[in-house]
């Protein structure tokens, strides 16, 4: 069997979830909504019609997989307050008991309160509308109540074990390279029995490769900020399944930002020729959705969900 044809077998197991095309993939959860990369976020999501979630993995200072994408925890908790006179605030300088004692929905809140212009960057897009079309007044309450949690990756499965929603995790290695940390995301996806349904995804490719020897039917993506050159040998090579090109500011590698505003296509439709997915991340304006759409993108990460449409 050739690469090719035993990557289409592992997308065809994905497929058979798949309700709309092309995917509707949730970057970190409904994030601009709700607490990033939270089970709150996860939920939020799935209401809003989406197809796939995506999420970040790093492993804790005793070893236990974590969802949280920086390496650090301090963008997105009040682990200075907890935690103060630290030297440094990587996920791996602490325990898991120690990271799901932080607060993690306050800084969204504030964030909130805060003038859209002093807004971390994706935050500033949101639109009055939307917060108050899909955020109640209790879930901004609980969001600062200092009782939402950094999920570990058992509970994240274990909540999606509940749903039939796609599951996109990313490993986050770089700069820590943590050891081991490919085979402990799959022995925790094996243990629920959610093989069909998971994507892993990494920027560090060896990663991917590492996944692939650990395992022949796991679907993986190589994710880049890089234009790469013989994409389809490349993926050849690795054996991975899936694409997933930035699109965003200074990481967009499609054209939007380009002199002329030209979609470069090429390296996308080879991929697609191949029977492989092209995921773009991450899209939050609804024109450049549509052009994505338009383009025959298999799936598209949003930071925003409700802006593909209703469900």
């Amino acid at each position: 069997m050739t690469t090719r044809s035993r990557s289409a077998e592992r997308l065809e197991r994905l497929r058979s979830h798949v309700v709309h095309t092309p995917l509707r993939i949730a970057h970190r959860g409904a994030r601009a909504l709700v607490p990033e990369n939270t089970i709150d976020a996860f939920r939020k999501a799935i209401e809003l019609g989406s197809d796939m979630i995506e999420f970040d993995v790093h492993l804790s200072r005793d070893g236990h997989p974590v969802v949280v994408h920086d390496d650090t925890v301090d963008r997105c908790s009040d682990v200075k307050r907890r935690f103060p006179g630290r030297s440094s605030y990587f996920v791996s300088d602490f325990t898991l008991a120690e990271l799901q004692s932080l607060d993690a929905g306050s800084w969204h809140v504030e964030q909130l309160n805060l003038p859209a212009h002093e807004r971390q960057p994706y935050l500033q897009l949101l639109r009055p509308d939307e917060l108050s079309r899909y955020v109640s007044d209790v879930e901004l309450r609980w969001f600062k109540s200092g009782n939402v949690r950094i999920p570990s990756l058992a509970e994240a499965l274990s909540f999606f074990a509940e749903t039939s929603i796609l599951i996109n995790i990313e490993l986050k290695t770089i700069p820590r390279m943590y050891p081991g940390i490919a085979q402990k995301v799959i022995d925790q996806i094996k243990l629920r029995g959610l093989e069909s349904r998971v994507l892993i995804s990494s920027f560090d490719h060896e990663q991917l490769r590492t996944v692939r020897a650990l395992d022949a039917n796991m679907v993986t993506a190589v994710l880049t900020s890089d234009r790469l050159c013989a994409l389809t040998t490349y993926l050849d090579a690795i054996d991975a399944d899936a694409f997933h090109p930035g699109c965003y500011a200074d990481f967009d590698t499609l054209g939007f930002g380009s002199v002329d505003g030209t979609l470069q296509l090429q390296h996308v439709s080879e991929v697609l020729a191949s029977g492989r997915w092209v995921n773009a991340w991450t899209c939050n304006d609804e024109s450049e959705i549509d052009a994505l759409i338009r383009a025959g993108f298999s799936g598209i990460m949003t930071d925003y969900p409700n802006r593909f449409g209703p469900p």
